[in-house]
């Protein structure tokens, strides 16, 4: 165990308890707004995470209320976080807590574990702050603060880094408080042992941070290559008809935006003109079911919307038709449908479907 625990665990939390940020997830133990707030933001931020916390209490105000929700109307609210699986996991534990568990939460971090979409971190902290349960929490935050101030330069994207890690802050919690202290850790991350340019000359650790006294802030905390990302060329075919009707479809396979919608989809191998569209094997599949007068591209320069593991290199082509053979919907109602956020972008510069 490092020399400094003690001090570390002690200064932290006292750094916590006169700086910490007032949350609303922060006023109360409840585990349904503890697991509520902390799958809303995994990888996402605090700014960004909030509206959509006081947005889902609203809606869903118990556990309830959430599994009886349909999904779609889940998979809307959530539209624009990001990592839809999240959603639609977090419904289906829902649903499991609702029918299964009585509305009642695992109270402890083995329980939480079986709950789908959570994992080690969230178990963590749900176990910690709602049931005194002294398990750390090790996330990117964690990560940061934990191998600067002890200087610890194992990747934390290798099994053995995130065993160390993980040992090093089971070591570092405290047992008597160890939901204060594993917010304070998180706290502390988010705002101050920042990725880029951390405030250092101000740290409360800074007298004893390894990285800081050895000028290894930079090069902390140690991350492993990632895959080669993966480019993908999208052609969206926005239908327009005579009649004010277009065309959505929900994707239904494995990959990225399960069970969302979006518009009739041809993927090419790289972008393409108006003339190669029209000579792509899957275009004259999806014309063989309307009748086109005319197709216009919208951006000429792709949309470059960033996955984790791909980019999708993205252009909206506009198909005036007269006549479409397969399911509609009315460009009035487009909006209520849950669509990723780079087809939201398009459908809200769209002038043909403002309302």
């Amino acid at each position: 165990m490092p020399e400094n625990t003690t001090f570390f665990r002690n200064k932290l939390i006292a750094w916590y308890l006169d700086y910490k940020r007032e949350l609303p997830w922060r006023k109360t133990t409840n585990p349904y707004h503890i697991w509520l707030s902390e799958i809303i933001l995994q990888q996402t931020r605090v700014a960004q995470g909030l509206p959509y916390y006081l947005t889902f209490i609203e809606e869903f105000p118990t556990v309830f209320d959430l599994a009886a929700a349909p999904q779609e109307k889940v998979l809307k609210l959530w539209q624009g976080l990001g990592y839809y699986s999240r959603a639609r996991n977090l419904h289906a534990s829902a649903q499991y807590i609702s029918e299964n568990l009585n509305g009642n939460f695992p109270t402890n971090y083995k329980g939480l574990l079986e709950l789908k979409g959570v994992g080690d971190y969230t178990a963590s902290a749900i176990a910690s702050i709602c049931f005194n349960d002294p398990e750390a929490v090790v996330d990117g935050n964690v990560y940061r603060v934990l191998s600067r101030v002890f200087g610890i330069s194992t990747p934390i994207n290798s099994t053995t880094g995130k065993k160390e890690f993980k040992n090093l802050a089971q070591q570092l919690i405290d047992r008597e408080q160890p939901g204060t202290y594993n917010q304070a850790v998180m706290e502390f991350g988010a705002r101050y042992c920042v990725p880029q340019n951390p405030q250092c000359e101000i740290c409360i650790f800074n007298e004893r941070c390894e990285a800081y006294n050895k000028d290894l802030v930079s090069s902390l905390p140690v991350k492993l290559k990632k895959n080669k990302i993966k480019k993908r060329y999208f052609n969206y075919m926005v239908l327009l008809s005579e009649n004010g009707e277009t065309v959505l479809n929900q994707r239904t396979g494995k990959g990225i935006w399960q069970q969302l919608y979006e518009f009739p989809l041809l993927e090419s191998k790289k972008e393409v003109s108006e003339k190669e569209l029209i000579a792509l094997e899957s275009f004259k599949c999806f014309s063989e079911k309307i009748e086109i007068d005319s197709i216009s591209l919208y951006n000429e320069t792709s949309v470059v919307h960033k996955l984790s593991h791909q980019h999708l290199f993205t252009r909206f082509w506009i198909v005036e038709v007269s006549q479409i053979k397969q399911k509609t919907i009315p460009y009035s109602e487009i909006e209520q449908y849950a669509v990723p956020v780079l087809i939201n972008n398009f459908i809200s510069n769209f002038s043909v479907f403002k309302n």
